[in-house]
């Protein structure tokens, strides 16, 4: 999924200095556009000589061994000479290839443009920008002529009274409500395996099924994709981190019939709906497509060890609702539709009646696709903390190419064209969009710290109808007994 390469290339309009300096704003080696410009170089150079030496042979043909033949003269030596050259040509083309992947390879190392509102930096503890927070505080009422907005400001700048803490924490919650079973899980499927019970799985409906309703009311199409990919299709706009740290590997045998035995298994509705137009040509006047994508996700959460082992925040297999939106390829266009999203989500918390701020995520945390990328994250009133519930990333025309999603064809008027008018005439890929709605795992662990009362929790207004009337959630047990393991780690302190 690499950046059109005539962006970097001068004589086509490009301007390398541009994605230099985008790489060192994501704090990558901005070294790789000058390596691509050189391996760029060659492979134009050798297509010159290719076609310089094929010149040759047809006026060698031409001009003197089609002449002299008609004459029934000699021509060895010219016939030698052009098949010598022939020699080369073939040796050329099978050299071409593996610079063109060379270069390719080096290519896709090289990320997206950084947005003007993204803060440069890779600390997201201190420089993640807040750009919202609801409820808004009593700190953002000042009043008269010297008061200062309250945002946007850096995370560590930002002081106002955060929402106030509650006792119990989500994973308790979800056991005294009989919502799950973490132990009997983790026998079946090992590590951070659970079951969803009762409770657990009439709230995972509830938030699927509110999330759909939510999205449908504002136009979107819902799609349920496959659950696993091609592993070629996949490899188009996943990260080669993602494989490693993310994805599942399905292999075997199976019913094919083109042999293919080796897919992977989704992260996000993201990936397969980003395939949903391969290799089409969208008329520009039919966009935008606004995608509701419904699926079971499989993470391998291999950089996360350790982290939230209790209950169901992080785990490898979760329900979540997804936004995809597709629109013209237009920059304005899709940093509109990327406010219009991130605006869904916000209204979608703000029915859920939770706390929740916005940030924009620094320079360096962003994935190579991503222009610019914010997340809500909402207060977890048990935890004392606010954790990440939506990502909302405007991929414009990268993950586009990956997949060859294309809308059109850019062209200038005129007989006589800038540099600027070369690189606009050129083949248009759509750009595309994702967000978050609702990931229902870590929804059903905010909504129970942020309802939880004395002897049970409430369901959120907005939810009663999908949970079949039930307002409340009583608890059916105590607290979940420590295991063996975390035990024996107080035991050490």
């Amino acid at each position: 999924m690499p950046i059109d390469i005539n962006v970097l290339r001068t004589y086509k309009g490009g301007d390398p200095d541009a994605y230099r300096r985008y790489m060192e704003q994501r704090f990558k080696d901005a070294t790789i556009v000058d390596r691509v410009l050189e391996k760029d170089e060659e492979w134009r150079a050798m297509r010159s000589e290719i076609d310089g030496l094929r010149t040759s042979v047809n006026k060698l043909q031409k001009e003197v061994i089609g002449p002299k033949k008609k004459k029934g003269e000699a021509c060895d030596a010219e016939v030698a000479e052009m098949k010598a050259i022939k020699a080369k040509i073939a040796e050329l083309d099978g050299r071409l290839p593996v610079i063109a992947e060379e270069r390719d390879e080096l290519l896709n190392k090289i990320g997206n443009i950084v947005d003007p509102e993204v803060p440069i930096s890779k600390d997201e503890d201190a420089d993640n920008l807040v750009v919202m927070l609801y409820p808004e505080p009593l700190e953002a009422e000042q009043e008269g002529e010297d008061a200062k907005p309250l945002l946007p400001a850096p995370i560590s700048q930002l002081s106002y009274t955060l929402p106030a803490t509650k006792p119990l924490t989500h994973d308790d919650l979800l056991w005294r409500i009989d919502g799950y079973e973490p132990l009997r899980g983790s026998e079946v499927a090992g590590h951070r395996g659970y079951f969803l019970k009762n409770a657990g799985v009439l709230l995972n409906q509830a938030l699927i099924n509110y999330g759909i309703a939510f999205l449908r009311k504002r136009g979107y199409q819902v799609l349920q994709p496959p659950y696993f990919m091609k592993k070629e299709v996949m490899a188009g706009i996943a990260q080669l981190e993602d494989f490693d740290e993310q994805l599942y590997k399905v292999s075997g045998k199976t019913d094919d019939p083109d042999g293919s035995s080796e897919k992977y298994l989704i992260a996000t509705s993201e990936q397969p709906i980003c395939g949903y137009h391969k290799d089409e040509w969208i008329d520009d006047k039919a966009l935008p497509f606004r995608y509701a994508g419904i699926s079971t996700c499989f993470r391998k959460e291999a950089g996360s060890s350790g982290k939230d082992i209790r209950g169901i925040f992080r785990v490898h297999q979760f329900e979540k609702i997804e936004q995809f939106c597709v629109v013209v390829d237009d920059f304005e266009e899709s940093s509109r539709e990327q406010t219009r999203m991130i605006d869904a989500a916000k209204e979608f918390y703000e029915s859920l009646g939770f706390p929740f701020r916005v940030v924009c995520i620094v320079s360096g945390a962003l994935n190579d696709a991503a222009v610019k990328k914010y997340d809500l994250e909402a207060w977890f009133p048990g935890q004392g903390a606010y954790r990440e519930l939506v990502s909302c990333s405007n991929c414009t025309d990268f993950q586009a190419r990956g997949v060859g999603a294309r809308c059109g064809q850019k062209k200038t008027e005129g007989k006589k064209k800038s540099k600027q008018d070369m690189l606009a005439e050129r083949a248009s890929y759509v750009h595309f969009l994702n967000s978050t709605l609702c990931a229902t795992g870590r929804g059903i662990c905010c909504l129970l710290e942020n309802y939880q009362e004395e002897d049970g929790v409430r369901v959120p207004e907005v939810l009663v109808p999908f949970m079949g009337g039930i307002d409340f959630l009583p608890f059916e047990r105590g607290p979940l007994e420590a295991t063996k393991g975390e035990k024996k780690g107080k035991g050490k302190k």
